[in-house]
């Protein structure tokens, strides 16, 4: 059962981290967490997977143990869960946590997944199966990319938000277009729900050059922790939707003899990029983001510390 805050209960803070992939979320939640004495939620959609440990960097033991956290490692691949589900269960722990603290912290870079718990989501069109079946059909004709071109010129708003290499969201996304009319972001757009909890959302961000620098180093090290094995193992269930996401697929394809592993890693890299840049594009268009280069701990920890004296 759901406990519930007093409307007085606004002074309760939950700090969210955000910005792109590889930036230093991690670090900086943990930072946050242990100045304040508290725990970390996670709204990282790709942690959830316990399966997923290398190719989603998972935080270390060493991490974890530092502080508490939550919803990291908590499904396995073969479980479908949806964002309505993670909404439901986040603002629950969310809740029950503020009964012992009057901060929470939140980190992540799934973008719908903050945004869920922060604002709720909005009212979708139940699904459509004849549409649905024919855009699968087009996926499988015309090959993915045909679908992502449509997708940005009918929604480039959320073309620039989701995993354009999620087959699985792109056809979501334009079921909801060619059933309505209407582009699937506009159903993003309705009255934010009443939370009893004060929202502050801290961004992360560094020079175009640092960031890919930082996701290239990234990509190296999880093949050196063993990403190729980890991704040998889960073959078996590669057409799952948590694997249909960079660092994997990638080299599904190298398994399946189509890329060379050298070309593999390039692609990660690449397509990492990409990812990195959709994930701020979306982010830019928030503005109640308080945005700090990389590297200004210090300052962010005043920042977070002042905004707890207000």
């Amino acid at each position: 059962m759901q406990s519930s805050l007093s409307n007085s209960d606004k002074s309760k803070i939950l700090f969210s981290v955000i910005g792109p992939t590889a930036i230093g979320k991690t670090r900086l939640s943990i930072d946050i967490a242990q100045h304040l004495n508290t725990e970390i939620i996670s709204c990282d959609s790709r942690q959830f997977y316990k399966e997923m440990k290398i190719g989603t960097a998972f935080p270390t033991k060493e991490e974890l143990n530092a502080v508490p956290h939550h919803f990291i490692g908590n499904l396995s691949i073969l479980q479908e869960y949806s964002v309505g589900e993670y909404e439901k269960e986040a603002i629950t722990k969310i809740t029950n946590l503020f009964q012992n603290y009057n901060q929470v912290v939140m980190v992540g870079g799934s973008g719908l997944y903050e945004k869920a718990v922060n604002e709720g989501l909005d009212e979708f069109p139940d699904a459509d199966s004849k549409i649905k079946a024919s855009l699968i059909e087009e996926l499988e004709s015309k090959g993915i990319e045909y679908l992502q071109e449509k997708l940005l010129k009918v929604d480039p708003e959320y073309y620039y938000q989701v995993d354009v290499h999620n087959p699985s969201r792109i056809v979501r996304a334009l079921e909801v277009y060619e059933q309505t009319g209407k582009p699937y972001s506009a159903f993003r757009k309705n009255n934010k729900k009443s939370r009893n909890f004060t929202s502050i959302k801290i961004g992360l961000t560094a020079p175009r050059e640092i960031i890919y620098d930082r996701i290239n180093q990234r990509v190296d090290k999880m093949m050196q922790q063993g990403l190729l094995e980890e991704v040998r193992e889960l073959l078996p269930y590669r057409n799952t939707n948590a694997l249909l996401t960079v660092g994997y697929r990638e080299l599904f394809d190298f398994l399946d003899g189509v890329l060379s592993l050298e070309k593999a890693i390039e692609e990660i890299k690449k397509n990492s990029r990409r990812y990195a840049k959709r994930q701020l594009t979306w982010y830019r268009r928030d503005n109640s983001v308080h945005w700090f280069e990389y590297d200004e701990t210090e300052s962010i920890i005043d920042f977070v510390l002042e905004q707890c004296k207000l």
